[in-house]
């Protein structure tokens, strides 16, 4: 068995890309399997989380609307969830990935629930506002691109949905938990859409 802080990023990736399974999920999979990766995919097949990635173009027509008001009605959310039957989305964990994502939502007011829900003139904007950051650090070309990389990174896990740390684990990412609830459930997880107010917002 591995130790969990000598098993390459790049590998758990090269993981989560080949079986659509959460990143910590990945990572306990190599540490057990030594860093093999033939081996780790065989362990996450056998667990039930190896095909979440395939589903994904699998229609989701069913599931719910969620509902959630939070402080004394100052806050209220509604999302939209969604998976391939009505017999999913009426389980227990079904319900409950929405309900948690209703949560995530009410907690850390994301904008967008995926990257590709990102508009193209608001990513050129920051990815200008990081460049002109970067280079008045006086630092290489080479040092500042990966400078405006991560400051892209960090857009994302800070306002979209899907790449925010899970609220209860930020060891994993609302994403990951999408997919592992899509494991567990055996069809396609989707979430569509959110709506979040707050008492007083200009709309």
């Amino acid at each position: 068995m591995a130790e969990p802080d000598r098993i390459p990023a790049g590998l758990v990736k090269r993981l989560r890309d080949a079986t659509g399974a959460g990143m910590m999920d990945s990572k306990r999979a190599l540490v057990e399997s030594g860093g093999d990766l033939d081996k780790a995919v065989e362990i996450l097949r056998t667990k039930g989380l190896a095909s979440a990635a395939k589903r994904a173009g699998r229609h989701a027509k069913e599931g719910l609307i969620e509902a959630y008001i939070h402080g004394d009605g100052r806050i209220g959310v509604l999302v939209e969830v969604n998976t391939e039957t009505d017999f999913v989305a009426r389980t227990e964990d079904f319900r409950k990935l929405t309900r948690e994502i209703a949560l995530q939502v009410a907690a850390r007011d994301p904008r967008w629930v995926s990257r590709d829900d990102v508009p193209e003139d608001v990513i050129a904007g920051e990815h200008k506002i990081y460049q002109e950051q970067a280079r008045s650090s006086g630092k290489p070309d080479k040092i500042i691109q990966k400078m405006v990389e991560g400051k892209l990174e960090a857009y994302y896990k800070e306002f979209v949905l899907l790449d925010q740390a899970y609220i209860r684990d930020d060891a994993q990412t609302v994403g990951d938990l999408v997919k592992e609830v899509a494991a567990r459930v055996g069809e396609n997880v989707v979430v569509r859409r959110f709506a979040r107010f707050r008492l007083g917002e200009e709309v």
